[in-house]
């Protein structure tokens, strides 16, 4: 065949269509979303503005709730565990509140691309948007939660303040609040960074099986009871002693939850705060944001069509 006719074939054909499954573009669609702040934050306080619209309080029945459930649980659990309300009270309430932003990530995080479908297929945006939509939504929820936090705080300042107060009946020894409570801020920013990746991987996942988030609904309310929020661990070694505990008290802890709560609850009461928290938390971190690009790499482009 001649060259100059290889060559004609050559310019004839058209160019190779780059492969929508690259690294590069999901890269490329997580850094974007981060970087369109202004949307995603305008959209998350819209939900907040549009779901208590025509309210006469407004966003602050998210916090009305929260105390009513936190004090109502908080007295009755302390009678049952023998528990003095000063210490128990504040324990329990900020585990309900850090409860509701990871159960938020998780339920909520499997209908993020479901509920955006309209804008998914109208609004040229990087998918990342609204997975940084929820999160930035359930902050704010977050945020309003936080007013029960400062009122349970001012009214039991004393006992929390104690060194070596108590959560429970002979339990362990707790150092009291101090200045390491500034420490629930990076702990917050390390929760919310994990409910970008929730809200991606989960919701990815949920658009191509819609039973999906049934399983993490019936799946979150199993672990509320098995994660220690309206119970101590102290309470296993004081029903069955410190030896016979032990296997107890690991249900516990390999429960990622727990460290999850613990990371963000320990320095808001003055509890002590462990190191392994730390590191089963940025393990799931780095985990879960790999398995979120993987995630973006092989089904951004088939979002659109799913939903």
């Amino acid at each position: 065949m001649p060259a100059t006719s290889t060559a004609e074939q050559e310019q004839a054909s058209p160019p190779r269509q780059p492969s929508s499954r690259s690294w590069a573009k999901a890269w490329s669609d997580i850094v974007e979303g981060f970087r369109q702040r202004q949307l995603w934050g305008h959209l998350g306080w819209q939900d907040i503005k549009q779901r208590y619209r025509r309210s006469v309080i407004g966003p602050l029945w998210i916090t009305l709730s929260m105390a009513i459930t936190a004090v109502g649980l908080g007295l009755l659990y302390s009678q049952l565990f023998q528990a003095q309300i000063g210490t128990f009270l504040p324990y329990l309430t900020v585990g309900f509140i850090v409860w509701n932003f990871i159960n938020g990530c998780l339920t909520e995080g499997t209908e993020t691309f479901i509920r955006n479908e309209g804008l998914i297929k109208h609004l040229p945006a990087p998918l990342t948007v609204y997975a940084l939509r929820t999160v930035w939504r359930l902050t704010l929820m977050f945020a309003h939660n936080l007013l029960v936090y400062f009122v349970v705080l001012a009214i039991f300042w004393g006992p929390l303040s104690k060194v070596g107060y108590t959560i429970t009946k002979d339990g362990v020894p707790q150092p009291g609040l101090s200045w390491a409570a500034l420490l629930a801020i990076p702990a917050f920013v390390l929760l919310a960074v994990n409910g970008g990746w929730v809200a991606i991987l989960f919701g990815i996942i949920s658009t191509r099986y819609r039973d999906i988030p049934q399983v993490i609904m019936s799946i979150t309310q199993l672990l509320f009871f098995m994660t220690p929020i309206v119970w101590s661990t102290d309470i296993l070694a004081a029903r069955f002693g410190e030896d016979s505990a032990g296997w107890r008290i690991w249900v516990a802890e390999l429960n990622p939850l727990y460290h999850y709560i613990q990371l963000l609850r320990a320095p808001l009461i003055g509890n002590e705060q462990s190191w392994h928290h730390w590191v089963v938390v940025l393990a799931f971190t780095v985990v879960g944001w790999g398995l979120a690009l993987v995630a973006m790499r092989n089904y951004r482009a088939r979002v659109s069509y799913w939903v």
